[in-house]
């Protein structure tokens, strides 16, 4: 099946169809869950609309660890049936679903107290692996104290013991998300960014659409539909208050913080993971850097801009010093992130204490809501809310295929994989380039070497930003939906977080690349990149200052004027 561009023809056309049809399912937000709710649908023959405020994956969803996994922790809390669901997940998104997006990775636990650590850590992963019922990844192993040094010889020998390797799966979280969207549309759903929804539409109490704003052109659709569902993670309050609801389910936000750090600055032969005081702390490659983290604090400021405070970033660095050699400094950071995760609220005080099992709720007819869960089980999520969904739908749905159903690009992939030395040379690149494009793009890889073939400079790379080609900021805004600068350098791609400068130096060519695809003009393009850096501005402020009340204050007097919720142009 041939892929579908989500350029600004598409969206028109989706938006046409928006404010024309009546829908089986309108899905309101487009994070990792509100793009498999839509993909799970629309592969059960309905009839689907999809609409997102900002960005495919701009909350949650581009801001994880960028783990697929079942979750070690989880153990501790005898939540054994979310491991499995998770486990299995993860097998399938390795082997079927999207190999090209989600590969192995290593983690080594080390043990600094003899016979009890190591049989406590031991008999927990040797469950784990038990709980993986697929076998996909290798088995856990126990490492002497020379052979864990080997592993990793940055770690501090002192009071080293040994250690416990195992097996994870890793996954560029927002092109994942993005990726769901595009194979939602290639099978027909209609899919939009930057569209709010202002409020529902009733009949008596029977919810039967949405008021819908796009942010573009600042005008007003109704997207009507026979069943609303609910996607909207940690905003899942407020759009529970628009549906006059405010008694439905409540979410949580907990605020995860990640650094990146070179590569060069810790020698590892695989990832981390180290008990905290609260959780687990992991260090996890990434390209030449390794990412680590994450924080787990309650978070009840702007959800739309979650900030990391220095208080953050230095308890991740003193985590991981903990067990490094030489101890990492502020100096070594070159980017960082933060999000927030959305957990259904309860009892316990600590939101690292709070479930991560999903909940789908009917509040009214005609509205679904899905809230909790973890990325890993996005697909098991989805689901589950579309099969409340459809019991209302007065008609004999089929149930949910996605289990068996390809992401765009898994199809052939394996197969150019095995080709990548023929491609590359056709291309004009080097190998390790194209294992690269495929690891992002997969088979689709063969659209952005089709650019490179049309014309040979989107071939070089970007300038301040040399791990991607020019081609990919075009094929960003051409096929994956990339409205504004914003779009490109921290999601698209994840320049904002692997370059010192968070982008800054490329930020004028991309703008540039991407401008005759958008149709912007030179103001247009000073005000995206006048726009990006105020972004990059604001947030390196914030993660100067001591806590999160002063870091988000510092980040609003800066963000203020580009804010497109205070008025300004719609850019948001």
């Amino acid at each position: 099946m041939t892929s579908v561009p989500l350029g600004p023809a598409y969206r028109a056309e989706a938006l046409r169809r928006m404010d024309e049809s009546e829908f089986d399912v309108l899905v309101v937000g487009g994070g990792v869950v509100g793009a498999g709710v839509a993909l799970d649908a629309v592969s059960r023959g309905l009839s689907v609309a999809m609409v997102e405020a900002q960005d495919w994956a701009a909350g949650t969803s581009s801001r994880s660890s960028k783990l697929i996994h079942g979750g070690l922790r989880y153990l501790e809390q005898l939540d054994f049936r979310l491991v499995r669901e998770a486990l299995r997940e993860r097998d399938l998104l390795l082997t079927r679903l999207a190999p090209h997006l989600v590969r192995p990775v290593p983690f080594l636990f080390p043990l600094r107290h003899r016979v009890w650590e190591r049989f406590y850590v031991g008999a927990g992963i040797a469950l784990y692996d038990l709980l993986d019922g697929a076998r996909t990844l290798p088995r856990h192993r126990h490492l002497s104290r020379r052979r864990a040094l080997a592993a990793a010889p940055s770690l501090n020998a002192d009071g080293l013991v040994g250690a416990v390797q195992y097996h994870d799966a890793q996954v560029d979280d927002a092109r994942f998300a993005m990726t769901l969207a595009r194979t939602a549309a290639q099978y027909g759903a209609a899919v939009v960014t930057r569209a709010r929804v202002t409020g529902l539409v009733r009949e008596g109490d029977r919810v039967t659409g949405a008021r819908v704003r796009d942010l573009e052109r600042d005008d007003e659709i109704v997207v009507r539909a026979r069943q609303v569902i609910n996607a909207t993670g940690v905003w899942t309050d407020e759009t529970g208050e628009l549906a006059g609801n405010p008694g439905g389910l409540r979410v949580r936000a907990s605020k995860g913080v990640h650094i990146t750090v070179p590569r060069d600055r810790i020698t590892l032969h695989t990832g981390l993971i180290l008990r905290t005081e609260k959780s687990v702390l992991f260090t996890i490659p990434w390209g030449r850097h390794w990412i680590i983290g994450t924080t787990d604090t309650d978070w009840c400021l702007d959800k739309a801009h979650p900030v990391a405070s220095r208080a953050d970033i230095d308890y991740l660095l003193d985590r991981v010093n903990q067990v490094l050699e030489t101890p990492l400094t502020h100096d070594d950071v070159d980017g960082v992130y933060t999000g927030l995760r959305p957990l259904l609220a309860g009892d316990a005080s600590d939101t690292a204490k709070l479930s991560r099992e999903h909940t789908v709720a009917r509040p009214a007819p005609g509205l679904v809501v899905i809230a909790g869960g973890k990325y890993t089980t996005y697909r098991v999520m989805a689901r589950d809310a579309v099969d409340v969904a459809v019991r209302d739908l007065g008609s004999a749905v089929p149930a949910s295929v996605t289990h068996r159903l390809p992401l765009l690009g898994a199809e052939g992939y394996e197969a150019l994989r095995n080709a990548r030395c023929r491609l590359a040379a056709r291309a004009g690149l080097d190998v390790a380039r194209v294992e690269r494009l495929l690891r992002r793009y997969g088979s689709a890889v063969m659209d952005v070497l089709g650019l490179v073939e049309g014309d040979p400079a989107l071939g070089e790379p970007i300038a301040g930003a040399a791990d991607y080609l020019r081609a990919e900021a075009v094929y960003a805004a051409s096929h994956e939906g990339a409205l504004h600068l914003e779009d490109v350098l921290v999601r698209r791609t994840r320049i904002s977080i692997e370059e010192r400068d968070r982008g800054l130096a490329a930020a004028d060519e991309v703008a540039a690349l991407i401008a005759p695809v958008l149709g912007w003009d030179a103001a247009d393009v000073r005000r995206e990149t006048e726009r990006y850096r105020a972004l990059v501005q604001a947030e390196m402020s914030a993660e100067l200052q001591p806590d999160d009340v002063s870091a988000d204050a510092a980040r609003a007097e800066i963000w203020a004027p580009f804010d497109p919720r205070a008025g300004s142009r719609a850019v948001a």
